[in-house]
C-alpha cells in the first residue's frame, strides 16, 4: 500500500480514523453508491465496529436504474454483521439527464412512469408507500436531499454524529476541493479528513488519500466481496483506473453508455425506454403522432440505434404512443425468446428482406419498419387489430391533439378506416 499520509500507509491510517470516529461518536452511518470506494469503506469499517463491539447504519439511494450487479453487491452489503439500520431509499427524485437537452432532468421512480421502470421496488426499501422522512413530500434534488438526511438522522438519533463518505481525492480535483479547500471549513479536531456539515453532524472521509491501486490492495488482503460489474468493466477493455460507476446519465457518463450496453444488455433494454435521449440527444424527424415518418435511417446508426431514436422521436410528440408500441415490441420479443430461443442480444441486425416480409424472422429491420410505418396495430410484427387496441386508439385520441385527426396523412389502411370511423362517431 502507497505511503502518502504522515508516514503511515493508508490503510493503517483508515483504521485509526474509523477507530476514533466510532470511539468518539454516539452514532455514525456510511453512504454507499455500489461502487468500489464505498463498498471497501464500509466492509473495512465493519471489521473495526466488530472489534469495537459497535453498530452502525448505512444510507444507499438507489437510482432506479443501476446495474443488476449493483443491486445484488447493495444486497449483500446489507448483511455485514454489525449494520444496525440499512436505510435502501427510492423515491422519486430529480436527477441529471447530460445525453438529451428536451429532457435535461428525469425522475426516477416515478410513479407516473411504473410501467417503465427498470425495475420493481426493492421490498426493503423506504419509498412513497411507507415514506419515514418528514421532510421529503415531493420529488426533489439528490443534491438537496442529502443534507436534509444528514440533519433528520442526527436530530432522529441525537448525539455527536459522523458520516462515512468513501471519496478519493486523485479522482478528481472538485473531490480534493470538497476535502481539503471548502470556504470556512470547519473540522472535527482539526482532522482534515472531516467536515462539520450540521450541528453535532461531521463528515468523514477514511480513504479520501487513497489510490485506485489501494482499493484493490484492501481488497485482495482482506478477501472483500466486490461489485461484480468491475470484472465486467475490465474484461471489457477498461483499466481500473477508467472503471467508474455513477447514474447512466450524468455528464461523465454520457460518452460510456455504450459500455452499460455491454455489460448488461437486458437492463439496457429498459434503460433505453426510461428516460428521452438515452442514445440521441436530438431529433431527426418531427412528425404528426400517427402521421407519415419520412426519415430514413442515418447511415450511422444501426437498426437497432434506429429503433430506439423512432421510439424516443415519438414519445416527445406522444408519450402513450411511445408505450403502446414499446409493449407491442416487448412482447414480439418475448415470443421470439420462448419460440425460437433468440435473446435480445441475439435479434440480428437484418435478416433475408423477403422472410422479413412474409413475417417469419425478427431483425431489428422489421421492427425499425414497423415503427416507420406507424403500424398503430403493430400487424408487420404479426399482431392482430382487435377491438382492445381500437379502445386504446380512441383514449390516446381524446388525450392528445396530435394522434389523429382530419389533417392526419396516413398510408396504413387500418388507421384511415379507424380515422373515418372516429371522425362520423365525433360528428
Amino acid at each position: 500500500m502507497a505511503k502518502v499520509y504522515l508516514e503511515k500507509d493508508v490503510l493503517t491510517a483508515f483504521f485509526e480514523r474509523t477507530e476514533e470516529v466510532f470511539k468518539e461518536a454516539d452514532n455514525v452511518i456510511f453512504s454507499v453508491s455500489g461502487g468500489k470506494d464505498s463498498g471497501i469503506m464500509v466492509q473495512l469499517a465493519n471489521i473495526v465496529a466488530k472489534k469495537l463491539n459497535k453498530k452502525y447504519d448505512v444510507m444507499y439511494i438507489d437510482f432506479e436504474a443501476q446495474y443488476k450487479a449493483t443491486i445484488d453487491y447493495i444486497n449483500r452489503l446489507k448483511k455485514l454483521s454489525n449494520v444496525r439500520t440499512f436505510y435502501h431509499i427510492a423515491l422519486p427524485m430529480y436527477l441529471r439527464n447530460a445525453v438529451s437537452v428536451l429532457q435535461p432532468k428525469w425522475i426516477c421512480w416515478n410513479p407516473d412512469d411504473e410501467d417503465i421502470w427498470v425495475r420493481k421496488l426493492p421490498k426493503d426499501s423506504i419509498n412513497l408507500s411507507n415514506n419515514i422522512f418528514p421532510f421529503y413530500n415531493r420529488p426533489i434534488e439528490f443534491e438537496e436531499f442529502v443534507p436534509l438526511f444528514q440533519e433528520w438522522y442526527q436530530k432522529t438519533h441525537g448525539g455527536l454524529c459522523f458520516v462515512g463518505v468513501g471519496i478519493r481525492a486523485d479522482e478528481s480535483i472538485n473531490r480534493f476541493r470538497t476535502i481539503a479547500l471548502m470556504p470556512n471549513k470547519v473540522e472535527y479536531k482539526s482532522h482534515h479528513w472531516t467536515t462539520k456539515v450540521g450541528e453535532n453532524m461531521y463528515s468523514f472521509y477514511p480513504m479520501y488519500d487513497w489510490r485506485t491501486e489501494d482499493d484493490w490492495g484492501a481488497t485482495t488482503k482482506f478477501n472483500l466481496d466486490m461489485n461484480n460489474i468491475y470484472e465486467l468493466m475490465y474484461k471489457n477493455g477498461l483499466s481500473i483506473h477508467e472503471q467508474r460507476l455513477c447514474q447512466p446519465y450524468g455528464d461523465d457518463q454520457r460518452n460510456g453508455l455504450d459500455q452499460f450496453k455491454a455489460l448488461e444488455s437486458e437492463t439496457w433494454e429498459k434503460v433505453l425506454n426510461r428516460v428521452n435521449g438515452v442514445n440521441f440527444g436530438n431529433i431527426y424527424c418531427k412528425t404528426s403522432a400517427l402521421g407519415n415518418i419520412t426519415s430514413m435511417k442515418p447511415e450511422h446508426m444501426t437498426w437497432q440505434q434506429y429503433t430506439i431514436y423512432l421510439l424516443e422521436s415519438l414519445g416527445l410528440y406522444n408519450k402513450d404512443l411511445e408505450l403502446h408500441y414499446y409493449g407491442k415490441i416487448k412482447k414480439f420479443m418475448k415470443w421470439y425468446k420462448d419460440k425460437e430461443g433468440i435473446d435480445l442480444k441475439d435479434i440480428p441486425e437484418e435478416a433475408d428482406k423477403k422472410e422479413e416480409s412474409m413475417k417469419k424472422v425478427i431483425s431489428w429491420r422489421r421492427i425499425a419498419r414497423a415503427i416507420e410505418k406507424n403500424d398503430f396495430y403493430m400487424k408487420r410484427l404479426s399482431f392482430s387489430e382487435n377491438k382492445s387496441d381500437f379502445e386504446k386508439l380512441k383514449k390516446m385520441i381524446s388525450k392528445w391533439d396530435n394522434l389523429l385527426n382530419e389533417t392526419t396523412e396516413t398510408t396504413d389502411k387500418s388507421l384511415r378506416k379507424a380515422k373515418e370511423v372516429l371522425i362520423n362517431e365525433r360528428n
